[in-house]
């Protein structure tokens, strides 16, 4: 029998992973099944977080459908012709058996474009900044960089300007807005050197999204226990009872607890 590499037996966990007879790791979705076998990465997997694209969605709150044709691209037809609209940009992790993955920096870049797009700012102008904040940055994952407030707003502003995209312009000469959707963004994430990490509920709250903890699935960041365990055990028990039995604070039950139930609201 393979070796369990799981991160949690929780029914409600992502991915299981299973160590092969050949020392393959073997990816299982609990809601897809078989994922795959992963093998040529399988050493930079566990650091970069793994999700499938409905638990993206589960966690950034974007549509599972516009994940996939922004990962993948997508077919459309105007007039008389089909025309394809390309990704906007590579996911981290290669598709297992034809399905796709996402990394952690996947999720962040998710969220900016999704900021943007939603602010009216047209998909050509954001396909091409983010093509140049690639190049100029030298970075695959731009939007989630610390220099995306700064450098990053200049390579926006050019773009913007270059398009006469009204809606980017607007964004990026308004202080207010830019801040509401860059540096609010910005507020959740922390950065150390090349590392990043997610507060979704805020740094002086106990939900964290490391992919180098528990395969990228929210946490409570001080004991390690997954946020979706915390919570489910709550639902039958006392936030007391919840926190003797996994011998962490109440605090982090109740945080477990209301993260979850938002996540299940916006679903």
């Amino acid at each position: 029998m393979p070796g369990r590499k799981a991160i949690d037996t929780d029914a409600n966990c992502l991915v299981t992973f299973l160590v092969g007879p050949n020392s393959d790791l073997i990816a299982f979705g609990h809601t897809n099944g078989f994922i795959g076998t992963v093998r040529d990465y399988t050493s930079n997997l566990v650091n970069v977080g793994i999700y499938t694209v409905s638990e993206a969605s589960r966690l950034t709150r974007i549509p599972a459908g516009k994940i996939r044709r922004w990962i993948k691209g997508y077919y459309f037809r105007r007039g008389q012709s089909v025309r394809h609209s390309e990704a906007v940009w590579q996911a981290d992790i290669k598709p297992l058996d034809e399905k796709l993955a996402l990394s952690f920096r996947d999720l962040l870049e998710l969220r900016f474009v999704d900021a943007f797009i939603k602010a009216g700012v047209s998909w050509a102008t954001m396909r091409r900044a983010y093509a140049n904040a690639q190049e100029q940055l030298g970075t695959t994952h731009p939007f989630c960089s610390q220099r995306i407030s700064t450098d990053g707003k200049n390579i926006l502003l050019r773009q913007a300007k270059e398009d006469s995209d009204v809606a980017l312009l607007n964004l990026v000469t308004n202080q207010r807005e830019f801040s509401r959707i860059v540096h609010d963004f910005l507020r959740e994430l922390e950065f150390s050197g090349a590392e990043i990490v997610w507060w979704p509920l805020g740094k002086n709250r106990q939900i964290v999204i490391d992919p180098r903890r528990n395969f990228g699935q929210p946490t409570v960041a001080k004991s390690g226990v997954p946020a979706i365990t915390l919570a489910r055990s709550a639902k039958a028990n006392s936030v007391e009872t919840v926190a003797r039995w996994y011998e962490v604070q109440r605090a982090e039950v109740r945080d477990a607890v209301e993260y979850e139930e938002s996540l299940a609201k916006a679903a």
